[in-house]
């Protein structure tokens, strides 16, 4: 009999060990197996033999195919464990796919040799030709953050980059932020590179999750793999490069347990696989660019746009105070309407940005001012008219439009503040010969940005409305014009990042256009055109910016210069809350540890979900001291190391 300790994948386990089973018939390191969990079967792998323990084993019930976990997948879940303490069952959920546990045909191997002789890329650039020498040889540092601004190559180097992995017989990972940007990238690397390309992501059925991810494992040959920060944890074996694209981005962070920074995660990746890194961002983060600086990390910068191609923009700043600069609509700017109106008529696409959901931000009575908020958060409710609905956008909770108000039964309910949905129908009624289409995260599968990325590319869409994830990385031909609504949107938030999150998506949309196929004009409107964050942006100061938040965080103690944990509790009653956060307080400071305690105070969403929310942020110069914080946490606590806000 053979004894071995399995990770087993389900959110059911909470232990922080390995279970150990016996089985009849000696198993390789890696193997996936399906072992009894209580009563239910679960998927887990086998990570070590151990001698005969002294309790009864259960038995492997089978083994689920004959290719192993690559043994370097296996020592990034270890990291991972030491690195973001969590549950040992949600770590194995990071792993493994919960549809293996289906009776179904094992997915063909892909090929072992390249598809397609018939690849096409442009000639690289002396700027881009320059970032590949340097990273191109096989000896001294092996992790790059390419600094690249918008529409300078970055994607250009990474193929050149992966090209040379994939001709040493190695694969590459190339990882994005959002979905919708994974048809762009995978129609340059499928007409760039000739080998098999793996796109993996949360939008594809159980089946096709299950099927690619063993695609991947019985691999033999070198695959690219293309997906957001899960693809971090697919099973790929000789591994020669990782690219990080939007590096920025806040999507690389989870934020749920194990709370992981895919940044840190694909560094570890790289180092198991003896693989390069590449970090490649028009805006990098302020922490992670000191983080390079402090590690001598090569600071690979790209300034300028492909030759001979139009990349001339102009940008309009409008002062959303001057009213009089909004005679014809009241959220949009009569330059702004201009500017959309000659868009049209020279049938080229515009980009109306907004980061707001729905229709109306706020249900209020005009008589005695209730206002429509969450029973479960206490939160203001959202207006979505399409479904004439109230919604939740924290925990869900929805509600019917009251037709008065529920305190004083009047009739004058006013709706407050404009959304991507209600923007959507004003610019339909402003522009009724014009296809505008609204793209954020409650639109369906249908009508998502990744589904309807070709209809886009090809100009069948001319005013592109939404949030956030139409800033980052589209390369759309026919767009020319870019609107941001509300430039100050992130300024608002009580947090020592909102200048930067600002400066970056500022940064990020501006870049949408002037690209090398037409002119582009941008028209910012803003309550705060003087900030350093806009103008920084506006001007492409990324030095000076860089500098100033670099001088505020060491006077105020944040990222990069402390290294920071926030810890949560939820309770019943407020409190009961506070309670439990004084009570936490109190043993930390007692602990011992060199660490700053910052609170408790309530959560800046102080009601979620029904409960009430209290926090602690926990700083320290040596991460290591945050780690021991965790194992003296009290129950029913969570734990963020490394969190992207302190909110």
């Amino acid at each position: 009999m053979h004894f071995y300790e399995v990770l087993v994948s389900s959110p059911a386990f909470h232990g922080k060990e390995p279970l150990t089973y016996q089985s009849e018939t000696a198993l390789l390191e890696g193997a996936i197996v399906v072992v009894p969990l209580r009563t239910k079967p679960v998927v887990g792998v086998v990570l070590k033999a151990v001698q005969k323990p002294k309790f009864n084993c259960r038995p492997v019930q089978k083994v689920v195919t004959p290719t192993a976990v690559p043994l370097a997948t296996l020592s990034l879940l270890e990291w991972l464990r030491l690195y973001y303490p969590a549950p040992l069952g949600i770590l194995g959920q990071l792993l493994l796919p919960s549809t293996l546990l289906r009776k179904r045909d094992i997915a063909a191997a892909l090929p072992t040799t390249a598809i397609t002789k018939e690849t096409s890329m442009p000639e690289l650039s002396n700027e881009q030709q320059s970032a590949v020498k340097i990273m191109r040889p096989s000896t001294g540092p092996q992790s790059y953050l390419l600094h690249g601004d918008t529409g300078t190559g970055k994607t250009r180097v990474y193929l050149e980059m992966a090209q040379d992995a994939l001709a040493a017989g190695r694969s590459v990972l190339l990882l994005t932020p959002e979905i919708g940007l994974t048809p762009q990238l995978e129609a340059r690397v499928r007409s760039g590179l000739g080998y098999p390309v793996m796109v993996v992501h949360s939008q594809l059925s159980p089946a096709e999750r299950r099927n690619v991810w063993l695609q991947i494992l019985q691999a033999t040959g070198p695959i690219v793999v293309i997906g957001p920060r899960s693809a971090l944890f697919t099973p790929i074996k000789n591994l020669g490069l990782v690219v990080v694209d939007e590096a920025h981005d806040q999507a690389y962070k989870q934020e749920q347990a194990p709370y992981y920074q895919a940044l840190r995660v694909a560094a570890q990746l790289a180092h198991v696989h003896k693989a390069k890194l590449i970090l490649g961002t028009a805006t990098p983060g302020i922490a992670e660019y000191a983080l390079a600086e402090a590690k001598k990390i090569p600071i690979i910068r790209l300034v300028d746009k492909p030759a001979g191609e139009n990349t001339t923009k102009k940008i309009e700043l409008i002062d959303l105070k001057d009213r009089s600069l909004m005679s014809r609509h009241p959220h949009i700017s009569s330059k702004l309407l201009a500017e959309l109106e000659g868009a049209l008529a020279r049938k080229e696409q515009s980009l109306v940005l907004l980061n707001r959901r729905g229709t109306a931000r706020l249900v209020l009575c005009q008589s005695c001012g209730w206002q429509a908020s969450c029973p479960r958060c206490d939160l203001p409710l959202t207006y979505h008219a399409d479904h004439h609905q109230l919604r939740c956008h924290t925990c869900g909770h929805t509600d019917g439009v009251p037709s008065s108000c529920p305190v004083c039964k009047g009739s004058e309910l006013i709706f407050k503040g404009v959304g991507t949905k209600s923007l959507t129908e004003e610019l339909k009624k402003a522009f009724p010969q014009a296809r505008v289409q609204r793209f954020d995260t409650d639109n369906l599968k249908a009508d998502s940005l990744e589904q309807n990325y070709a209809a886009i590319n090809n100009g069948d869409v001319d005013i592109l409305v939404g949030t956030q994830m139409l800033a980052k990385g589209l390369d759309l031909t026919q767009l020319t014009l870019v609107g941001v609504v509300v430039a100050d949107t992130n300024l608002y938030f009580p947090d020592y990042t909102a200048e930067e999150q600002t400066y970056q998506l500022l940064t990020q949309v501006i870049g949408r256009v002037g690209r090398g196929h037409k002119s582009g004009t941008v028209v910012i409107q803003s309550y705060s055109p003087d900030s350093l964050a806009i103008q920084a942006a506006i001007k492409q100061n990324w030095e000076e910016f860089y500098q100033q938040q670099l001088a505020e965080r060491k006077t105020h103690g944040f990222p990069p210069f402390y290294h920071t944990l926030k810890l949560s509790c939820a309770r019943a009653t407020h409190p009961g809350a506070e309670k439990a956060a004084l009570q936490c307080s109190t043993v930390l400071r007692g602990s011992g540890l060199r660490i700053e305690l910052v609170g408790p105070s309530p959560s800046f969403y102080e009601k979620s979900g029904g409960k009430y929310h209290w926090q602690l942020v926990i700083k320290a110069k040596d991460r290591r001291e945050l780690l021991k914080v965790i194992p003296l946490l009290p129950a029913n606590w969570t734990h963020d190391l490394d969190p992207l806000n302190l909110l």
